[in-house]
């Protein structure tokens, strides 16, 4: 089995330094956590790429609420992941439904088109889709390397049965990343059961938005353990 790696959500510049220097292997930065994560700022990521060595990969998301967007949020989408890649980041963080709960093929393989060669994460718009085996073929289709899901419940530990489901399914054709509610106490009873390569967390366990140096180094410790 390869050896499982962790990505660490950051909304700020201090927690992706924590991160890297906590033994993350991957940061994902977002703005405005209280809507699950929205588009950061393109100085503040500017300073992150220089600042950090590990893998940034970057949400694009115009707003939070649905993950149904207009035709100007998609050109927003588009225009953001242009100004992102001068950045020399590593990777983009999407996901676009229709109105059914769908996945948005076209829509979603415009932006993956356009990232490329970066690699392309769909994110927790997975845990809204009617269909999450169908949805796991679209997104194959679409180009996408990576799915950030909780198994379509609240946390990882009430989905570690449709986790562990995708993770067979998708065999070695895109990741299944688990991730929402993620800690250092529940790592291991998920990797035990998922055999997933990638997780997810913020590491944040207070109401405040910077991730916890112990709890990261627990997790990657926990983690490694295996």
């Amino acid at each position: 089995m390869k050896k499982a790696q962790l990505e660490i959500a950051c909304f700020n510049l201090e927690s992706a330094i924590i991160a890297e220097n906590s033994g993350a292997d991957r940061v994902e930065l977002c703005a405005n956590r209280t809507a699950g994560g929205t588009t950061p700022d393109l100085e503040l990521t500017k300073i992150v790429r220089d600042k950090i060595t590990i893998d940034l990969n970057v949400m694009i998301r115009p707003r939070g609420g649905n993950f149904v967007y207009s035709d100007s949020e998609v050109a927003q989408m588009k225009l953001e992941i242009l100004a992102f890649k001068k950045l020399q980041v590593d990777g983009f963080v999407f996901g676009i439904l229709n109105e059914d709960g769908s996945i948005s093929e076209q829509q979603n393989k415009d932006l993956v088109a356009l990232a490329n060669p970066l690699p392309c994460t769909f994110h927790r718009a997975f845990d809204g889709v009617e269909n999450k085996f169908q949805a796991l073929e679209s997104l194959i289709g679409c180009g996408f390397k990576t799915i950030l899901t909780s198994g379509q419940e609240t946390n990882v530990v009430d989905g570690i049965d449709v986790l562990a489901a995708l993770v067979r399914k998708a065999t070695d054709r895109i990741i299944i990343m688990p991730g929402g509610g993620l800690r250092s106490v529940n790592i291991t009873a998920l990797k035990q059961k998922t055999k997933a390569i990638f997780y997810h967390s913020s590491a944040i366990i207070d109401a405040g938005e910077l991730a916890n140096q112990l709890e990261i180094q627990a997790l990657k410790a926990n983690l490694e353990s295996l």
